[in-house]
């Protein structure tokens, strides 16, 4: 979906139409979504200081009152909205929008924590990783988390930048996403909503004054900052009706993070697995920690452009190697023996089929969310056959722009119940690798 170009002041589709269309629609509650139930903390991405106002205020406000956690992230601070005033500078509309802000925020639930962003107002299209890493690095484990933010397909590009984010986000911490639409309901004709995707929160009269008190707040953007030109209103009575009612609209989609793929569509070799004294000692590590000095039927998780699936096969009548990333798939089928075979899966969510006597997950498990890692184990205990052996190998280092590293993936696989004991372990300041095993293979077996 594409916007039309629009601008603030332009007539837009009235509120009245989407009110009356949105009434006509058996849309069903954001509250009856699977797994809604467990969730008890709220974050809200916005691109602007008001947007988490007009698109979460009704929410935001009734989750607080129900004791969630909530959090409010801005990404920029909004210093772009009058480019053409003469009366402030970006400064000074930075700092009030900053304080306008804050009182919504009190407004709506002295219990909601800010997090300020210093983005570039209308430069975060080119900002898609700092943008994810900001966002996960506040929620964390999201799997009690829903997590709203602006539409990807709203029509305006810091929104979109910033929905693109949060949906990367969700994908890594395991939060649930809900879209709002912010300019899409001035630009759109009621029949461009995905109704099918849209879900209702709806409150009490209460709940929505306090909304409206809350977009009050943001005055520089509801009231001219003076009379001089470049000093107009930018959020219009007409415009702001579509935010007046006591039910509020969600979209909800599948998350994407293409951010692998990318990494090996731009990149060859990525991580200089073919050329980085790391990879090469690391592997080298890996296979002599393997028990047995022969396996039939080995699985490698996240093999990338295949090094290691072309190593493994000197150790494995056959190999199977999965990646998520059809490029990395790519790369792995050009350069693997014929007795590995390369997958394009997106594991724990599509898993292969069979059972092997060796799994090798290798610099992959912090790729994942915190609950698809759980599931991750599940499906490798169900798969291992016994007297199999799981290895683990992941880099000890900070992970930015994803919720684990290398040290809680291992603790997660030895607390998950899943796999076998660890059998051996080795650990140094760069790398730490895990043999897993329900009983140690003795040299001459």
């Amino acid at each position: 979906m594409s916007s039309p170009p629009f601008t603030h002041d332009q007539t837009g589709t009235p509120a009245r139409s989407w009110t009356r269309r949105l009434n006509q629609t058996a849309i069903p509650a954001l509250s009856s979504e699977p797994g809604f139930e467990r969730f008890d903390r709220l974050v809200v991405v916005a691109a602007h200081p008001d947007d988490e106002t007009l698109g979460a205020g009704l929410i935001t406000a009734d989750l607080a009152r129900r004791a969630w956690e909530v959090d409010i992230v801005t990404l920029t601070r909004g210093e772009n909205s009058h480019p053409q005033s003469s009366t402030t500078t970006p400064e000074q509309r930075a700092g009030m929008r900053a304080q306008e802000a804050a009182l919504a925020a009190r407004i709506l639930s002295p219990s909601i924590r800010l997090h300020p962003g210093d983005f570039g107002d209308g430069d975060l299209t080119g900002q898609h990783e700092a943008l994810v890493t900001t966002i996960v690095d506040i929620i964390g484990d999201g799997r009690h988390t829903l997590l709203l933010a602006p539409w990807r397909h709203d029509g305006h590009p810091d929104h979109e930048a910033a929905g693109r984010a949060a949906s990367a986000a969700a994908v890594r911490t395991g939060a649930m996403l809900g879209e709002y639409p912010i300019w899409f309901w001035h630009w759109a004709d009621i029949d461009e909503l995905p109704y099918s995707s849209t879900r209702r929160w709806s409150v009490n009269g209460a709940i929505r004054e306090q909304k409206a008190a809350a977009i009050a707040a943001h005055r520089s953007q509801v009231a001219p900052l003076s009379s001089e030109p470049g000093d107009a209103v930018l959020l219009s009575a007409d415009f702001l009706e579509h935010f007046g009612g006591t039910d509020e609209h969600f979209i909800i989609d599948a998350p994407v993070d293409d951010a692998l793929d990318r990494l090996h569509a731009e990149d060859d070799d990525p991580w200089g697995v073919d050329e980085r004294w790391y990879e090469r000692r690391k592997s080298d590590l890996l296979l002599a920690c393997l028990p047995r000095d022969h396996y039939e039927r080995a699985l490698e998780v996240g093999c990338s452009r295949g090094s290691l699936s072309a190593l493994l096969s000197r150790r494995a009548d056959r190999v199977l190697a999965v990646d998520a990333s059809e490029h990395a798939v790519s790369l792995a089928r050009e350069r693997v023996p014929s007795s590995v075979d390369v997958e394009h899966l997106r594991v724990p969510d599509a898993w292969p089929e069979g059972r092997f006597d060796l799994i090798v997950v290798s610099e992959v498990g912090y790729f994942l969310s915190p609950v698809a890692l759980e599931r991750l184990w599940t499906a490798i205990g169900r798969s291992l056959l016994p007297g199999g052996t799981v290895v683990l190998c992941h880099w000890r280092g900070e992970v930015r722009g994803w919720p684990l590293d290398g040290p809680q993936v291992h603790t997660s696989a030895e607390k998950s119940g899943e796999l076998p004991s660890v059998q051996a372990r080795y650990l140094d300041d760069d790398v730490e690798i895990l043999v897993m095993a329900r009983d140690w293979i003795a040299p001459d077996e």
